[in-house]
């Protein structure tokens, strides 16, 4: 499983249970899994087996959102030696209320600390381990990354988009089994309230920024430059751009 995995992502080196081995994998895998919801379009049930999503991101090489990615992520991580705890979330910017909890992320314990891992979202989420601590200011890629608390939402993660700080999403320290992620899991799929079954939601990081494919608008984006290039598509397009810019065929 483990070295499977590694290709998949391309890393490379020996893996060892430390920051900097987390911090690798956690970047190969934003630049090599794509986040995406075209299974769900399809009204393919979504399987938290962990061989279907072995079978799913690895050996068929197609990609997922935080129920899938995430839950791989940290199977991968305990093989290599790491302690993680996994804790529901919920994803706050842009939005008008306080949302359900609907989101995955991992909590690794290291020597120094504990930091969090997400690979399972595509827009502007840390592309490296972020250490769970109150007040500390963290710059990656031009972005702000700050932890605060609240007395309802628990741990707060805040992303500075324009100079301006926004809330990006809350989780309590409260440990989820596998099961516990059935019922949300099984929400954003079907429930007419869900996101996630309404359009395309694919994203893919590169070097310098990240290809998205929002329904039929697709776009390059450099985050270095700040540049977007953004165009509609037919639909007949759609199969070439998710081939060529996110590697997922035979969708």
């Amino acid at each position: 499983m483990v070295e499977r995995y590694l290709e998949r992502i391309g890393f490379e080196g020996v893996p060892k249970p430390d920051l900097a081995t987390l911090a690798g994998l956690q970047y190969r895998h934003f630049l090599s899994v794509p986040y995406e919801n075209l299974d769900i379009l399809k009204n393919i049930p979504i399987s938290l087996e962990p061989d279907d999503l072995f079978d799913k991101i690895v050996k068929r090489k197609r990609g997922g959102y935080c129920f899938e990615l995430n839950a791989l992520f940290e199977r991968l991580l305990c093989e290599l030696g790491f302690k993680t705890v996994s804790y529901f979330a919920r994803f706050l910017l842009n939005e008008p209320k306080i949302p359900m909890r609907r989101h995955r992320v991992v909590r690794v314990e290291l020597e120094n600390g504990f930091y969090l891992a997400d690979v399972g979202v595509g827009s502007v989420t840390p592309e490296c381990p972020l250490k769970i601590t109150e007040g500390e200011e963290t710059e990656i890629r031009g972005l702000g990354y700050m932890f605060s608390k609240d007395d309802c939402l628990g741990w707060v993660l805040n992303v500075k988009v324009d100079g301006e700080w926004k809330r990006l999403y809350s989780f309590s320290e409260e440990k989820q089994l596998e099961i516990d992620f059935a019922q949300p899991n099984f929400y954003c799929q079907y429930s007419p309230d869900s996101v996630f079954n309404k359009t395309n939601m694919v994203a893919l990081r590169t070097q310098t920024g990240k290809y998205t494919l929002d329904g039929n608008i697709f776009k390059t984006i450099d985050w270095k430059t700040g540049a977007i290039e953004a165009r509609e598509c037919e639909n007949d397009e759609i199969p070439g751009i998710l081939k060529y810019y996110f590697g997922l065929e035979a969708i």
